[in-house]
């Protein structure tokens, strides 16, 4: 004897849906409404009727032999009628069921209005640009000879994504054929034309290179540039580690001078080559719409995102309960396949609708005040308040999202542990990133907040985190630690 769980195949659809997101979900409707064709959309002034079409009622005709009659009635009336009669029942212009812009709405909607001045059309219609594209692009455009050409290709697939150098130039020469006799200037007279292309500064070799490109390609007269050059020429380092006074030192300059020279290397790009996006744009379509309706909030599903389905009536009539053939066995099991779908879908929507209210609930000083109101919550919590397992909320809240004043965020979002209060509450690590967010930004800059000092501005909050814990919030947040946030302003 044994215990076993069997899962039916409409549970196992069901558990399937309801852990896909909203553009995963599109796509399985989709393949769903290819591959049955008992299924069709649900369209805006249809009547939404999912009865059983094989029910017995006298009163229901099939679908079949409604058809079968029109047509019968249409070709009798047509044959009654005179050739003078039809020409004058059939009217000049036929009335359509469709408008051109429903047809189009795709196209129509990416062309620019009368009144939109920004409108871009590389920007809606080209897909992202590679670094590398970006520099060849600019080579093909340079005069060079065959052999500055195979140079100047090598080098820039040895550019990174950031717009670095990542080979040594005696590596690239020892990487040409012996017999071509490329030597070591002719690669670095080639790099120097590739280091004039744009972003400025790519094709450098380290970051003082990259910076004295940029400054190089500046207009002459911009003040402080020759400090600016020496600065990032000679004593990059000690400006990394903010080493202001051996900088004041050996620069020969006082405070104020080094504060301009440090804002115009700070104007300069350390990265160039993230400003070319070779990436696609991810788009989120939110799945819950949160709204406040006078003192109340309410939740709402996003009907645009999920379409409506129906069983295909006529289809459906089709169908008879007695015949064995394989053709109406075919059917039949497409008609419950159909079926199956459509209740998989209102179980997720309802499962989803359940789970958002209950967070929302939960979480009404969030979207009232923002993060520092964020309550503690956990799957369980929610498990508990709508009577389903701690798995089931795990899978409703991965990828799904939900539309709020405050933007768009993902469920998970909404969950986060917590540390106890003096007072024998309890604070969210949501709200308490928040407040170190808060105070790092109202913090002295010559004078950074180490994490021994936030842990102690906590604590007289109420709040008791320890200092690895600050840190590791912190680091979360992707602030850097206060020897590097050391500012000489």
């Amino acid at each position: 004897m044994g215990q076993q769980l069997t899962m039916t195949p409409q549970l196992q659809q069901a558990i399937r849906l309801l852990q896909l997101s909203t553009l995963d979900l599109q796509q399985e409707i989709q393949e769903a409404l290819e591959s049955n064709p008992m299924l069709e959309r649900q369209e805006d002034g249809d009547d939404f009727d999912n009865s059983d079409p094989m029910a017995d009622n006298a009163e229901n005709k099939p679908a079949a032999e409604v058809q079968d009659n029109s047509f019968q009635e249409t070709t009798v009336s047509a044959d009654n009628l005179e050739d003078g009669e039809w020409s004058e029942r059939i009217p000049n212009e036929l009335p359509v069921d469709t408008a051109w812009e429903d047809i189009y709405q795709t196209s129509a909607s990416s062309l620019p209005s009368n009144d939109d001045d920004e409108w871009d059309f590389t920007t809606r219609t080209s897909a992202g640009e590679s670094l590398q594209s970006h520099l060849l692009w600019q080579l093909n455009l340079a005069p060079m000879s065959d052999t500055d050409r195979l140079i100047a290709v090598t080098l820039i697939d040895s550019i990174n994504g950031q717009g670095y150098l990542e080979d040594t130039l005696e590596e690239i020469c020892a990487g040409f054929d012996p017999e071509l006799d490329i030597e070591l200037d002719e690669v670095e007279a080639v790099l120097h034309r590739i280091q004039q292309f744009e972003p400025a500064g790519v094709g450098a070799r380290n970051l003082g290179e990259c910076l004295l490109l940029q400054l190089r390609q500046l207009p002459a007269n911009t003040p402080w540039m020759t400090e600016a050059k020496r600065l990032v020429s000679d004593f990059i380092d000690l400006l990394g580690s903010r080493d202001y006074s051996q900088l004041m030192r050996r620069m020969k300059i006082k405070e104020d001078e080094l504060r301009q020279v440090i804002e115009l290397v700070q104007s300069l790009n350390p990265r160039p080559g993230s400003q070319i996006e070779s990436s696609e744009p991810e788009y989120v379509v939110p799945d819950v719409i949160v709204r406040k309706d006078s003192d109340r909030w309410l939740v709402e599903l996003n009907q645009e995102a999920i379409p409506r389905l129906r069983v295909n009536p006529q289809y459906a009539g089709f169908v008879r309960r007695a015949d064995t053939s394989a053709d109406n066995t075919f059917m039949r099991n497409q008609l419950q396949e159909a079926r199956w779908f459509i209740k998989s879908l209102q179980s997720r929507n309802e499962t989803l609708m359940k789970v958002a209210t209950q967070i929302v609930e939960h979480q009404r000083g969030f979207l009232d005040h923002g993060d520092e109101a964020m309550k503690p919550l956990v799957l369980h919590d929610i498990a508990e308040a709508v009577g389903m397992h701690e798995s089931t909320i795990s899978r409703v809240t991965t990828q799904k999202y939900m539309h709020t004043p405050r933007g768009i965020y993902e469920l998970k979002y909404f969950f986060s542990s917590h540390v106890s209060t003096s007072e024998g509450g309890e604070c969210s690590s949501t709200a308490i990133r928040a407040i170190i967010k808060k105070l790092v930004a109202a913090e002295n800059q010559k004078k950074p907040l180490s994490d021994s000092k936030i842990a102690g501005l906590l604590e007289a909050q109420g709040i008791q985190v320890a200092r690895r814990t600050v840190a590791k919030y912190r680091e979360s947040l992707g602030i850097a630690p206060s020897s590097e946030r050391k500012r000489l302003m």
